[in-house]
């Protein structure tokens, strides 16, 4: 099931528009990732947060094992503000973060016991 900005995102790029951005690591821009992206994606309204979304199972896999990762749309340098900004509908000025990968979600941890006929 998919969780948050997927949901109530703001605006979606496609993976094939976004290759700018990977990979990240090289990215000269605030990239946070794990624990520090979740609470930076947890904070931030839908509307304000952009998502790179798959265009084929190939990408899908991709983004889904990918790190869940939130870059600041500020700190992206002037040419990858340029390329995203012109791949979404919206100014991208009016964005906080993009969102790449999946946001882990809490699932009740189930045991074998609960399905035992008893």
């Amino acid at each position: 099931m998919l969780k948050r900005h997927f949901l109530s995102a703001g605006a979606s790029v496609e993976y094939g528009d976004a290759k700018c951005l990977f990979p990240v690591d090289e990215l000269d821009a605030t990239v946070l990732q794990y624990r520090d992206a979740q609470l930076a994606l947890d904070g931030a309204d839908g509307a304000s947060v952009i998502v790179v979304a798959p265009t084929s199972l190939a990408t899908s896999y991709h983004l889904t094992q990918h790190a869940l990762t939130a870059i600041r749309v500020e700190s992206l340098p002037g040419a990858v503000r340029r390329e995203i900004d012109a791949a979404i509908d919206a100014l991208i000025d009016a964005f906080e973060l993009i969102q790449i990968g999946k946001w882990n979600s809490d699932s009740r941890n189930h045991s074998l016991a609960e399905f035992a006929d008893t």
